[in-house]
């Protein structure tokens, strides 16, 4: 067992992060906040990261934050996962070209258009995917039929 952490909260700090519970903030704000008020109250950082089942480097790291950032190390620094290759520009250019174009695309083919006319390189399966997400791409007739079944 390393070296007892422990944060201590006045009484603004600590009804604050029990507003969080009810925002709408990710649920990882949520969690952080209620590591801090729990180390707040006493508990041991191995009993808060077995609560969370986290490990306890992932409580210190948290608890750390607080201490040199406040609130505001809840929250994630801007830029942080992947970048997206695509713009939404070029998936309304997709849509309008399924909508308006007189013949049908597979995902194969789309991607190729979308590297041909935009150089923008995705897969077949990922465009797939974001199409289908956006609710832009399938079959119609599937569309129809399960529009007009009753219930």
């Amino acid at each position: 067992m390393g070296s007892r952490l422990r944060v201590f909260l006045s009484r603004e700090q600590d009804k604050t992060l029990l507003n969080l519970r009810t925002a709408d903030v990710p649920q990882k704000i949520k969690d952080r906040a209620e590591v801090i008020r729990l180390s707040a109250h006493g508990w041991y950082v191995e009993k808060i990261a077995a609560h969370f089942n986290w490990t306890a480097q992932t409580v210190r790291e948290v608890l750390h934050r607080w201490e040199k950032l406040g609130l505001e190390g809840l929250w994630e620094k801007a830029g942080r996962g992947g970048k997206s290759r695509w713009a939404e520009a070029d998936m309304i250019f997709l849509e309008e070209c399924l909508e308006k174009e007189p013949r049908t695309y597979n995902s194969v083919q789309l991607a190729q258009k979308l590297e041909q006319e935009r150089s923008v390189k995705l897969s077949p399966d990922w465009l797939r995917q974001v199409l289908k997400k956006r609710g832009s791409f399938g079959n119609e007739q599937e569309k129809v039929i399960r529009g007009n079944k009753t219930r």
